[in-house]
């Protein structure tokens, strides 16, 4: 009965995520209808339909321009019931088509001269999102090296900071540092003067825990997190981590996330498999970086606790703002790398996501994450939820709140809901595990006249995990573990190589008749459990010749050709395996 229960929910929540969905592209405004009559249609044929719609719709048709004569272009005022209108009249035997004719402006693009030199903007679609919020209003908290009011940040918005290295008020940098996180945070933009910012209207509240040498102790950070939250901040930037967890920074994480504070930070730059603290905290939002093509940035860490990449920037690529040279204290435009300025490309977007009215740290949380561009193939959890979207995020902001609606529509984007799945590459991944494991149970079928098979749980088992293993696991995040356990169980006995090695390169051993012989071999005296060996034996036999068929790629195997000589030799091996095995039963 759960089970129906639950298949009807299931059903009816899709139902209503795809009678919802408006289609891929966003629907424009319009003022006026284009009419594109065909070519062939003669003069005479032409002035009859412009008068009869001149008559019928009390509107008249004109040459769109001189230039729209040869094409038969055409546009009356009109909106969408007179669309659909014309849409159904006879008009349309003499028309290529008739569609509206939108209003498209032009995106805000800054008159900052080193613009153009912003890959990073560029790449979070940063114009898209100042059609709506530019972070008005919003106050961003830069925990870091202090903040200096270097030219590019003297239109920006300051307000009373701390020094908690130096115990004072004045929180300038000595480091350059935390100037540069400002900069890409809220840099004074349309100012005829360097570089932009992400959120360039909102404020920044400068809080120094960092000396001039680039450390800083967890109590200060501590300390600067609670006057955040105390001053109204509304969001808080940490690019600095560390290891080694601190109940004094843990409680003045809570303490500030209660009090509706955004909490972001830098996930470290170790190339490790888990973020650093204060990234890894549950109530702090770990963002990993990337390169200026797309990828994992070579010194981002990654995996536990990743919740969202940025632009971090590389050899390739740096992350242009201006800031300061420490040596003279002077302004100097630098290009900088690491999570530490990933982190702040995500603060920036908060700041336009809060301004737009969405508070709560878990609702800017889920417009961050929802909005982000899937990365399909992330088996280390390099990217997190995906890649950040400043355009998309302001836009799923706009709507007000997230819907269930909205929570279906990121189901459908990210996995098996998607409708496009069937006809796009989704379809590639998931019809080799179905083929394995229908093929599995098709075998067993097909030989349980000759020999007794039964099918008994371990037997179910066995089919299952030596076919295709429990695939749908390997899309399952759970925060701060390990990805690893979810990518073994999610895949087939042939095929943990390539979920542990993150090759897609079979390994022969594996893939061979060698594990399900060693399993008949030690459970073929048990009752039960050698069920479980023959099933599994059948299962590697459905997988191997799945992939014989369709990617027959085998570690040192010299070409496609013997590779798939060599696993469909094994799979032979495999189903004349279980048969001897279970005549011995």
């Amino acid at each position: 009965m759960k089970k129906l229960l639950f298949l009807f929910l299931f059903i009816v929540g899709l139902w209503v995520a795809l009678a919802n969905f408006k289609g891929l592209a966003t629907q424009g405004d319009y003022e006026s209808i284009i009419v594109n009559f065909r070519e062939d249609v003669s003069t005479t044929t032409l002035s009859e339909q412009i008068e009869a719609i001149a008559s019928n719709y009390n509107q008249s048709l004109s040459l769109n321009s001189v230039y729209a004569i040869d094409e038969h272009i055409y546009t009356l005022t009109g909106d969408k019931e007179l669309l659909k209108n014309l849409k159904k009249s006879p008009l349309n035997e003499y028309v290529d088509y008739i569609e509206p004719n939108y209003i498209y402006s032009a995106l805000e693009t800054p008159n900052d001269p080193d613009y153009s030199k912003q890959w990073n903007l560029h790449n979070i679609h940063v114009e898209r999102a100042w059609e709506e919020t530019k972070g008005e209003g919003i106050t961003v908290a830069v925990i870091d090296s202090g903040v200096s009011r270097v030219p590019d940040l003297r239109q920006t918005e300051f307000v009373p900071g701390y020094d908690f290295v130096n115990d004072r008020k004045d929180a300038r940098d000595d480091n350059g540092h935390g100037t540069h996180v400002a900069g890409t945070i809220a840099q004074s933009t349309n100012n005829n003067y360097g570089v932009a910012g992400v959120a360039y209207q909102a404020k920044i509240m400068p809080l120094k825990v960092l000396s001039a040498q680039g450390g800083g102790s967890v109590s200060d950070i501590a300390d600067a997190i609670r006057f955040a939250a105390d001053n109204e901040a509304d969001i808080i930037n940490m690019s600095l981590g560390g290891g080694g967890e601190s109940q004094v920074m843990k409680d003045a994480i809570d303490y500030a996330y209660n009090k509706g504070v955004v909490i972001i930070a830098a996930a470290g730059n170790s190339n490790q498999n888990a973020a650093s603290y204060p990234a890894r905290y549950p109530k702090v939002i770990s963002v990993s970086a990337l390169d200026a093509t797309g990828k994992k940035a070579p010194y981002s860490n990654y995996g536990a606790g990743v919740d969202i990449s940025a632009p971090g920037g590389s050899e390739e690529g740096k992350i242009l703002q201006e800031t300061i040279d420490p040596s003279t204290g002077q302004a100097v435009f630098s290009g900088f790398q690491g999570t530490s300025m990933a982190a702040p490309h995500v603060a920036g977007v908060a700041a336009l996501i809060k301004a737009t009215g969405v508070k709560e740290p878990e609702e800017v949380f889920a417009v961050l994450t929802q909005s982000s561009r899937k990365v399909e193939e992330d088996k280390f959890n390099y990217y997190g939820s995906g890649q950040l979207d400043a355009g998309e995020a302001v836009k799923l902001a706009v709507k007000g709140q997230i819907t269930f609606r909205d929570f279906f529509r990121w189901l459908r984007d990210s996995g098996y809901l998607n409708p496009r799945f069937w006809i796009d590459g989704g379809m590639v991944a998931l019809l080799p595990k179905l083929l394995m494991v229908l093929g599995s149970y098709l075998l067993a079928f097909l030989l349980r006249n000759y020999f007794p098979f039964a099918f008994t749980s371990p037997f179910n088992w066995g089919l299952v995990l030596g076919s295709s293993g429990l695939f749908f696991l390997q899309g399952i995040y759970v925060f701060d573990l390990p990805q690893w356990p979810f990518r073994v169980m999610g895949s087939s006995i042939p095929e943990l190589a390539n979920s542990i090695e993150g090759t897609s390169l079979l390994n022969p051993f594996l893939a061979s008749v060698l594990i399900p012989f060693a399993l008949v071999a030690i459970l073929l005296g048990h009752n039960s459990w050698k069920w479980f060996a023959i099933g599994t034996s059948l299962g590697v036999a459905a997988c191997l010749t799945v992939h014989a068929i369709m990617s027959p790629a085998v570690m040192a195997m010299p070409s496609l050709d013997v590779a798939r000589a060599f696993l469909g030799a094994n799979a032979f091996l495999c189903v004349g395996l279980a048969c001897l095995a279970s005549k011995k039963s």
